[in-house]
């Protein structure tokens, strides 16, 4: 049956009002997906010729229910894909708001007498100044 012009259907049926439908078996047949979608495989028309036999009518109905599991299946891949970058784009933009907000904050001034500078305000400057008062305290008990 590959590319013959009659409105046969491989079945045998020759019935003129099933032409359409035969033309899609007939790409089914010789498994030219892209023709039988081309002629409306997938359109969710009709797809039924009353004088085809069972088997015909069933691998039709086969092939268009097939084909279209696989385009949701593709449209649930793609929507998942969007997700997922949606998801990771929304995890950077949370992780990047603590550095830029720290960007963003004003630096406090430093203390410009020792007594501030013994107050908590960086690890190094409270180590400088415990080492300045043990310094001291050494300094009174030498005999």
């Amino acid at each position: 049956m590959a590319g013959t012009t009659s409105d046969a259907c491989a079945c045998g049926c020759r019935d003129a009002g099933g032409s359409a439908v035969h033309a899609i078996v007939a790409a089914l047949v010789d498994d030219d997906l892209d023709r039988a979608i081309a002629l409306g495989l997938v359109d969710g028309t009709r797809l039924v010729c009353e004088h085809c036999d069972d088997e015909c009518r069933a691998r039709l109905v086969a092939a268009r229910d097939a084909r279209l599991q696989a385009l949701a299946a593709r449209a649930r891949f793609r929507a998942r894909a969007v997700r997922l970058e949606r998801r990771a784009r929304e995890r950077a933009e949370h992780r990047a708001a603590p550095a830029m907000a720290a960007a963003d904050a004003p630096t406090p001034p430093m203390p410009t007498d020792a007594a501030a500078a013994i107050a908590p305000a960086l690890p190094s400057a409270a180590a400088a100044a415990l080492a300045r008062a043990r310094a001291k305290a050494a300094a009174r008990h030498k005999p």
